[in-house]
Formats: structure tokens, C-alpha cells, sequence
């Protein structure tokens, strides 16, 4: 159950030098595959870019982005993420999906209660981690990504069923 024809690949983290340049953060397992999906659009559609890398740099890799010439046009685009079309990105194998295909989804029990729903997916190095939120939740409920807590995922039926650790229950 696809959430979107384009998923999030991207962001452009600020200007790189004074001609143009671009420093992007790659969401991408390959960061350098963000210049191989063809034409990228801003979230909202309304711009749209072809990425040639140039080099890698601090926190990112070093771009030129079509139709952005100049420091203050880059800087102008802090922050825009960057967005491919789904069919362009490559199949993934089991057990693996998108984040966009996560968030939404409708997270139970393994005794069929409802926790709640993804609301994002977030990963500082050591991993997934869901952020559940929902109505019975006092606060947001962030439950690490792995088979052990995260036994299905049914993305036809919408829904993730979690193995909660004890000291959640």
C-alpha cells in the first residue's frame, strides 16, 4: 500500500562555495545514488532538479542542482528535500521498506490492541526506531525496528504488529 509516487531521498543541507554549489545529505543506503534517479522534486512539486555530484564534502556530498547558479540561489534552498519517483528507485527485498511506507501504518499488539500508528521512523546510527503515537499514549512510544519488536508488517493490510518488551506492556 504505497503511500506516495515519490519518495523522500534527499535533502539540500545548504549552499558549497560560491558558485552554486550545493551540499546534499543522501538518504540513500549508496549516498551517491541520489544523482541516479533522474530528475528530483521539491516535496511540493514545484521545482525540480537534475544532480550532478561533484565531490564529497563534510556532513554530505558536494552538488550542482539544474537551475541554481548562484550562493544565494543554494542558500535560498536550505533545507528542500529532495524526492524521486517511486518507479525509478530500486526493489527492495523482504524485510526491507521505505520509511514513507512505514509512517501511517496501524501498529497492534500480539494480542491485537491498538497502540497506535507510525508516525515516524527515525535513525541517529544504531538503527530504526518507530515513533508510535496514538490516543491511548500518554507520550510517543519509540520502539527499535527489528524482527525481535517488530515481528510483521503487513503493508496490504496496513498494519505492523509489535512485540512490545516488557517493561512496556
Amino acid at each position: 500500500m504505497p503511500t506516495s509516487d515519490r519518495i523522500c531521498v534527499g535533502a539540500i543541507a545548504g549552499s558549497f562555495g560560491v558558485k552554486g554549489e550545493v551540499r546534499l545529505k543522501s538518504f540513500c543506503a549508496e549516498p551517491s545514488d541520489i544523482a541516479s534517479y533522474g530528475t528530483l522534486v521539491s516535496e511540493d512539486g514545484s521545482r525540480s532538479f537534475r544532480v550532478t555530484l561533484t565531490r564529497p564534502v563534510a556532513g554530505g556530498l558536494g552538488a550542482r542542482l539544474s537551475g541554481v547558479a548562484t550562493k544565494e540561489e543554494a542558500d535560498a534552498l536550505r533545507g528542500v528535500g529532495l524526492y524521486a519517483d517511486r518507479a525509478r528507485l530500486p526493489s527492495l527485498g523482504d524485510d526491507e521498506y521505505y520509511h514513507a511506507d512505514l509512517i501511517g501504518l496501524e501498529v497492534r499488539d500480539t494480542g491485537g490492541a491498538l497502540l497506535g500508528r507510525v508516525h515516524a521512523v527515525h535513525n541517529h546510527g544504531a538503527g530504526d526506531i518507530l515513533e508510535i503515537t496514538g490516543p491511548a499514549l500518554r507520550e510517543a512510544l519509540l520502539l527499535p525496528f527489528t524482527r525481535a519488536i517488530v515481528p510483521t508488517v503487513d503493508l496490504s493490510a496496513g498494519r505492523i504488529v509489535a512485540d512490545l518488551p516488557q517493561e512496556l506492556d
